[in-house]
């Protein structure tokens, strides 16, 4: 008889006995819910998934699955985790190579706009994450992974310039360009020609980016208004 995904994962895990033993598989399950649940949630929608559907894929009863979730949407939140996490790997990955600041925002960009082309990351993060989470919690969940690396990425650049900015303004920079790439990736999965869109988008931020090392070059200081407001 073909093994579960829980037991075929289990297999791949170093042999040992008793309470340790449990624990492995008890990992193993919750990993294999969460692969499962992942694919069914990328090609049906959340409202197209069922735990019925979860719990046949990963081969387990609905009490393993209750046993590491409070419901469908904790198995939601779950995936959702998952895949930011993975996008945020693999931008960072892509910057490791890059030691210019100019270069590795160039890198970020394209590795990030390569993500939201990702039918699940498309569909989980971007389609049902904010009406699943709320709005309030799938911004914190966001922040938690790629706004980190977006923030890394604008504070290089920017100190690579003239620029003497104080943390507050950093992070208004850091936020406008994470709100223009989360509304990037929105218009990604919405447009008609997904290619053409993230052209369109590569080209108007790395404008921008070339706009700040521009400035930079010319030794235009950039000024945080209320530091010098004397009121």
């Amino acid at each position: 008889m073909p093994r579960s995904p829980a037991e075929k994962l289990l297999t791949s895990l170093p042999k040992v006995t008793g309470a340790s033993r449990r624990q492995q598989y008890s990992a193993s399950t919750k990993k294999a819910l969460i692969e499962v649940a992942t694919i069914q949630f990328s090609e049906h929608g959340y409202g197209g998934t069922s735990l019925d559907s979860i719990v046949a894929g990963a081969r387990v009863t609905k009490g393993a699955l209750y046993h590491h979730f409070s419901g469908k949407q904790g198995v939601f939140e779950a995936v959702f985790a998952k895949v930011e996490d993975d996008a945020a790997q693999t931008i960072k990955g892509a910057l490791r190579g890059a030691n210019d600041p100019w270069e590795k925002a160039r890198a970020g960009l394209r590795a990030f706009l390569a993500v939201v082309q990702q039918p699940v990351y498309q569909r989980v993060v971007i389609q049902d994450g904010p009406a699943i989470l709320g709005y309030e919690r799938f911004r914190e969940q966001e922040e938690r992974s790629s706004y980190g690396i977006v923030q890394d990425i604008v504070r290089s650049v920017l100190e690579a310039g003239t620029y003497d900015l104080d943390e507050p303004m950093t992070q208004t920079f850091s936020r406008i360009f994470f709100g223009a790439m989360s509304a990037a990736g929105e218009s990604v999965t919405t447009a008609d020609d997904p290619a053409q869109a993230v052209a369109r988008i590569e080209a108007a931020i790395l404008f921008i980016l070339e706009g700040l090392r521009s400035l930079a070059e010319q030794g235009v200081e950039l000024t945080d208004p209320a530091a010098t407001d004397p009121t």
